[in-house]
């Protein structure tokens, strides 16, 4: 059985807090604004008891981009806003993860969607970029 990537995802040589905070910036740079925030680790723990790492799911919306896609397909509206996961791996490293716009578009094939796909697709993949380059750039200045 094979499994459908639909995630753009980076390890990061920062810490967790470091790392969401910086994710925050870097979502702003590109464009999105982020809408909802849900603490997974405080979540799980009130109602199930269960620990976790550090984790949390972030809601990122670019208004301009939600709109096109939702005229092109309102049943894209189950799937916004984008979301950005970061997990706690170690107190000196993070994963980041995002959904790919670019899945968006292969389950409904409109052409305006995938051109919405693909901006949202380079907005994110730039701010993943920018991401790795910064974490590589701290971690070989000793930070």
């Amino acid at each position: 059985m094979s499994t459908i990537d639909f995630t753009l995802s980076a390890t990061v040589a920062t810490s967790y807090d470091a790392t969401v905070a910086r994710v925050r910036e870097l979502l702003g740079d590109a464009g999105f604004g982020v809408l909802t925030e849900i603490d997974l680790r405080a979540t799980l723990l009130a109602k199930l008891g269960v620990e976790v790492p550090a984790q949390v799911i972030l809601g990122a919306c670019r208004p301009q981009l939600a709109h096109r896609a939702l005229q092109a397909d309102p049943r894209i509206a189950t799937l916004l806003p984008c979301n950005v996961v970061v997990t706690e791996i170690d107190p000196q490293h993070s994963r980041v993860e995002v959904f790919d716009p670019a899945f968006m578009a292969t389950i409904a094939p409109d052409p305006e969607l995938g051109v919405v796909a693909a901006d949202a697709r380079a907005r994110l993949t730039g701010m993943m970029d920018a991401l790795t380059t910064d974490a590589g750039e701290r971690h070989a200045a000793g930070a």
